[in-house]
């Protein structure tokens, strides 16, 4: 019954938020954001703890603050999400404006493929669009939610924005399909800024040890696509920023395992500065720094929209 009701209340803001009047959503998301918040529940208070990792320097009213508009921020996300499939292309394009795209254009321009790696900041899904929009399709992976219906819906939304998804689990091949887009020039977008599990990548993330999917670098590494780690961010205005970094490469020397290490954490480098400026908008509600595993289940306000590795 649980997940019926998530279903449903997922289907519900597909099916309405897209058809309130923008203003209307915008006010509405952000009182459900600070009702949230004013519940200071486990998420919320997970959210304030990683920022808190962030900011050390912040005092209390700061990171209130701050949680506050990280808060805001996410559901700025799911505003977005439930109604950008009935953007124009022209909205699509006006509403992202990222820095050095150049380096994008440059490597798929060179046919070597590219992978674009992003941590949890901004809306993920409207600079996919945005991309695809541009001309550029792409490929990327989801991970299996329950119920069943649910993981269809966001593969349904995705592939609707232009998107090809394939399944994180339970899939066929799905690492050997990325590969093989990448090695035909393609474009792989790729979430990748959290995996707890024992396969995550060992790395330092602002100061303190952390785990992070293997599969960008390893993509990247196996194919010679270029790594290009992405950030995003929100200014205040209604258009969303961003900036395309500086490739990663693999190192010359090493083996496979240590090239994919070096090349994790140089991300993850990336990220930390990013996440340093713009706290507020990376949306990580979940445990993220190793010191933080406790033996129990995790909970959440809404699940990982992406569950991307």
């Amino acid at each position: 019954m649980k997940e019926n009701l998530t279903d449903s209340a997922y289907a519900a803001g597909w099916a309405l938020v897209k058809r309130l009047p923008e203003p209307v959503a915008t006010r509405l998301f952000d009182g459900i954001a600070d009702f949230v918040w004013r519940r200071r529940g486990k998420s919320v208070l997970r959210l304030e703890s990683n920022l808190r990792r962030v900011r050390p320097e912040a005092t209390d009213a700061e990171i209130t603050a701050l949680t506050r508009a990280g808060m805001r921020s996410y559901m700025r996300y799911w505003c977005e999400s439930f109604r950008m499939s009935t953007w124009s292309r022209e909205r699509v394009l006006a509403s992202f404006e990222p820095e050095d795209v150049h380096r994008l254009d440059e490597a798929m321009a060179s046919g070597r493929g590219a992978v674009l790696a992003l941590p949890h900041m901004g809306n993920w899904d409207l600079a996919g669009a945005w991309v695809v929009v541009r001309g550029m399709p792409f490929t990327t992976v989801a991970e299996r939610l329950k119920p069943e219906k649910l993981f269809d819906r966001f593969v349904a939304y995705r592939e609707g924005l232009g998107m090809e998804v394939l399944p994180l689990t339970g899939g066929a091949g799905t690492l050997g399909k990325l590969a093989q887009r990448l090695r035909a020039g393609g474009l792989v977008c790729l979430v990748g800024d959290r995996d707890l599990s024992a396969s995550g990548v060992p790395v330092e993330f602002l100061g303190e040890a952390a785990r992070m999917p293997a599969g960008p670098a390893a993509l990247a590494a196996q194919t010679g696509a270029a790594l290009l780690p992405v950030t995003l961010w929100y200014d205040g205005t209604p258009v969303m920023k961003g900036r395309v970094h500086e490739e990663v490469p693999a190192p010359a020397e090493g083996s496979k395992r240590e090239k994919v290490a070096a090349m994790t954490q140089a991300m993850a480098d990336v990220w930390g500065e990013g996440v340093r400026a713009h706290p507020g908008d990376w949306h990580m509600l979940q445990r993220f720094w190793l010191a933080d595993l406790e033996p129990r289940p995790e909970e959440s306000v809404l699940p990982d929209p992406q569950g991307v590795q």
